[in-house]
């Protein structure tokens, strides 16, 4: 299967080359689509109900209570102890620093990207299985 050139929504020349590199998001693309015709979004997930109300109450709970910050961006020291326990215990492994073996992250793109970033230098070989999420095209790792 070939995967068409990305389309570049930035394609504006005040702005840096390395920036209109970058293409639109198919989740941005498909928002934009749906609301044009009025139909069912089902690349963003927009719900047309309102959430449970114990959702609401513990959220409510939290903004009132020490959790009113945004978290480092790696995370919170005591997630990434319970990430280093749970890994340490289900590996059977001696000791897992949650300082230095741990990165808590913002969703499975910005993991993959810490992962690519941390392993792989120019010029390796990585595999892609087709058909693969926009993000982890050879074009969005190389342009990102």
């Amino acid at each position: 299967m070939t995967h068409p050139s990305p389309r570049h929504a930035l394609d504006d020349p005040r702005l840096s080359e390395r920036v209109n590199l970058f293409p639109e998001s198919v989740i941005r693309e498909m928002t934009r689509i749906a609301a044009r015709h009025d139909a069912v979004n089902l690349g963003q997930g927009f719900p047309d109900f309102d959430p449970p109300r114990e959702m609401v109450d513990a959220a409510h709970r939290a903004l009132d209570g020490p959790y009113n910050q945004y978290a480092t961006t790696w995370g919170t020291a005591n997630l990434r102890q319970a990430v280093a326990d749970k890994l340490a215990r289900f590996n059977g492994l001696d000791d897992v620093d949650p300082d230095a073996n741990v990165t808590v992250t913002c969703g499975a793109t910005e993991a993959m990207m810490c992962a690519m970033l941390s392993l792989v230098d120019p010029g390796d070989e990585v595999v892609l299985f087709d058909p693969y999420y926009e993000n982890y095209g050879p074009d969005a790792v190389m342009s990102g």
